[in-house]
């Protein structure tokens, strides 16, 4: 039998932990992990945050981020052991042999530099083609995932393209140098369910067309089940459960693998609006400066106080187009917007102090939302100190009493974001904006980041908050599992109109329109061959018309 391309012995992998007062200790985070993968053959790596899974991932290129160390295994690919590769080697192994597809393309590309040139540009300097040929498997890869106009979407600079869009991009990027291996780091984390199955079966027709062989890392079991042939389950950073995508779906042997089986049970009843409005935005429209096109059309929403609005549609849709118009960001063109009985200005610099503090927003990658240099007590504490004065002694306490309520507790009061799960980060950007006891809080794809379990937990901490709070939430979302966990009325969003609106009983019965049915259908199943039936349901209905 030919060896496999990648074989992953005993793996440990180390890193340095800080702890307040104390000297350094060294901490293991991945200890005992043995697999291998086939050419064309796909391995799911799945488990809670802080579980190892892009450790592990990342190990495959024998590198360690954030200071981590890769003490003791073997990594082997294409017959070599990468671990004992010098700087040179491994030059010549990252961007060739092994790819990666980052969670954030946000992050991972250039504002400055255009598509293509960053697209190309490991293609290029690994001699794997000339830029021509690299520019034409490029345009060709844009075509396969869906992007628009193929051909010169190359030409745009990343602020000028949607997140899904980025991300898609990324994708190209990562196999235009056809590589042996890609690791997928959550690479549709970012999507709508729409464009999700688009790119869930590009990856899978390049992984059958090309043969490479891939790890594909993700927090939802439904996803990953459409895409591997066999799954592992992390937790802690050892293996709890590895085998076939069948067994690890409809057999799990271990409890854990069970409970992720088994998420999202959150039982919300919704709940009658029985007052005026907190939010209401009425007739808006809006385009970006230097465009000539609107990119909202006469929007109608309203939000109750203690109660959940969940704008739900695909990327690019307009629904954090709508959340910018809210807190004053972008102007509207017509409309306008009322809050609290009083018309909010439409600009963020003409709203007092007040319309700031009750107005908060958490942000979809806490990741960049939070100052890395900055400490969880500094973090949280910022609002308090503007809003309402606190400094010293009184600070810290109110602080403590907030990392209480999101029920992590003052011991994180002096870590720093680095020091924290992807969890703990958005508990502590919940936290940040409860500081400033606001009225409305607006949550932009605040769970999409996070595997099942935590984001559970995420969305069990945001009702409790609600009800002993009675603040209002403003939801943006393309995941349909959240909006039935957690709203109350619901929005359906496409290209910058709404066009189903009204109590989550309501929307989400039948009959529907064409777009919401298509949403509603884009849902990932946790069964296998699911994203072939509904990829031939698709042609179909494409052939009847």
């Amino acid at each position: 039998m030919a060896e496999p391309l990648l074989k992953v012995t005993d793996l440990k992998i180390e890193a340095t932990a800080y702890p307040p007062g104390e000297p350094p200790q060294d901490i293991t985070i991945v200890e005992g992990v043995s697999f291998a993968l086939d050419k064309g053959r796909v391995l799911g790596l799945i488990g809670e945050s802080g579980a190892g899974k892009s450790t592990i991932g990342l190990s495959a290129m024998a590198y360690g981020r954030g200071g981590v160390r890769i003490t003791g295994g073997e990594v082997v690919v294409n017959g070599r052991d990468i671990l004992r590769l010098g700087v040179r080697g491994l030059r010549k192994l990252r961007g060739a042999e092994v790819t990666y597809v980052a969670q954030s393309a946000a992050a991972a590309f250039n504002p400055a530099k255009r598509i293509m040139e960053q697209v190309i540009e490991a293609t290029l300097e690994h001699g794997r083609a000339s830029r021509a040929e690299a520019e034409a498997r490029a345009k060709s890869l844009f075509a396969t995932l869906g992007l628009p106009d193929p051909d010169t979407f190359g030409n745009r600079y990343p602020h000028q393209v949607s997140g899904g869009q980025l991300q898609r991009a990324m994708t190209a990027l990562a196999l235009c140098p056809h590589p042996d291996l890609v690791i997928f780091d959550e690479p549709t984390t970012a999507l709508d369910v729409t464009t999700q199955i688009d790119v869930l079966a590009a990856i899978k027709d390049a992984i059958r067309e090309t043969g490479v062989a891939a790890l594909y890392i993700t927090h939802d079991l439904a996803v990953v089940a459409q895409v591997s042939d066999e799954i592992m389950v992390l937790k802690g950073g050892t293996m709890v459960e590895h085998g076939t995508t069948d067994q690890i779906i409809n057999a799990p042997r271990e409890d854990y693998t069970r409970a992720l089986v088994s998420v999202r049970s959150i039982a919300h009843e919704e709940k009658v609006p029985s007052d005026d409005p907190v939010l209401r935005v009425e007739h808006v429209t809006a385009r970006y400066r230097g465009t000539a096109f609107d990119v909202l059309h006469d929007v109608n929403v309203a939000v109750h106080r203690g109660q959940t609005l969940a704008v739900v549609g695909e990327s690019g849709s307009g629904k954090s187009t709508l959340a910018r118009v809210i807190t004053g960001l972008l102007p509207p063109s017509e409309g306008q917007i009322t809050f609290a009985g009083r018309p909010l200005s439409a600009t963020l610099a003409g709203r007092s102090r007040e319309d700031l503090r009750e107005v908060q927003m958490i942000y979809q990658m806490a990741d960049v939302a939070m100052n890395p240099r900055q400490t969880v007590g500094t973090i949280i504490g910022r609002p308090l100190e503007f809003y309402f004065g606190l400094k010293g002694a009184a600070k810290r306490a109110r602080v403590a009493e907030l990392l209480e309520a999101i029920e992590m507790g003052k011991g994180f009061i002096d870590r720093y974001p680095a020091e924290l799960s992807g969890g703990q980060k958005q508990r502590v950007c919940i936290a940040r904006a409860l500081a400033a006891n606001p009225r409305l809080i607006i949550c932009d794809e605040v769970t999409s980041a996070l595997d099942p379990l935590v984001a559970d937990g995420i969305l069990k901490l945001l009702l409790d908050l609600q009800k002993k709070e009675d603040v209002a939430y403003l939801f943006i979302t393309h995941d349909l599992a959240t909006v039935r966990a957690i709203a109350d009325s619901i929005a359906v969003m496409y290209r910058g109109r709404v066009v189903r609106y009204g109590p989550k009983s309501e929307v989400l019965a039948p009959p529907f329109d064409d777009y919401t049915d298509l949403l509603l259908s884009s849902v990932p199943e946790m069964k296998l061959g699911w994203l072939e039936e509904v990829i031939a349901h698709r042609k179909m209905e494409s052939a009847g018309n």
